[in-house]
């Protein structure tokens, strides 16, 4: 049967003061390191030169299949692949919704815009037209 020593026991310290220095030695003898980049190289001159900012968001090493069979048929679409397409998918959607939002308010602005110069010429319309002597003198000044 197996027995946890008690924290008064002098065999539970020496074990607790022997791990804690192996903690300690461990720590300053190893390296830290990263696996992941500082800063993402090359992104700048993708960007400029119309690519995409890493290698793995597109194009064909991304967008091919891995493999194919051995008669010609293609593999079947891996995880990946499938959650890109669905992606791809969904921003189209919300492009066309969003263009059609634009399209919509485009028009539903100029019909306003009508509308108040319509407006406009009902009220020159409606002031008072100049007679008599002064209709004369406009018209001689035309």
């Amino acid at each position: 049967m197996l027995t946890v020593p008690s924290v008064s026991s002098p065999n539970f310290v020496d074990m607790f003061v022997l791990f804690v220095s192996v903690i300690a030695a461990l720590r300053h003898s190893c390296r830290w390191f990263s696996t992941t980049p500082g800063a993402q190289g090359g992104g700048k001159w993708r960007k400029e030169n119309g690519l995409a900012r890493s290698g793995s968001e597109y194009g064909p090493l991304t967008d091919l299949p891995d493999w194919s069979f051995a008669d010609g048929r293609t593999a079947p679409p891996m995880k990946g692949m499938l959650r890109r397409r669905g992606e791809r998918e969904e921003m189209a959607r919300r492009i066309v919704m969003l263009s059609s939002e634009m399209d919509r308010g485009i028009e539903s602005w100029l019909e306003r815009k009508e509308d108040a110069q319509r407006i406009e010429e009902h009220k020159k319309s409606l002031l008072l037209k100049p007679k008599g002597k002064l209709l004369k003198k406009k018209d001689a000044h035309s």
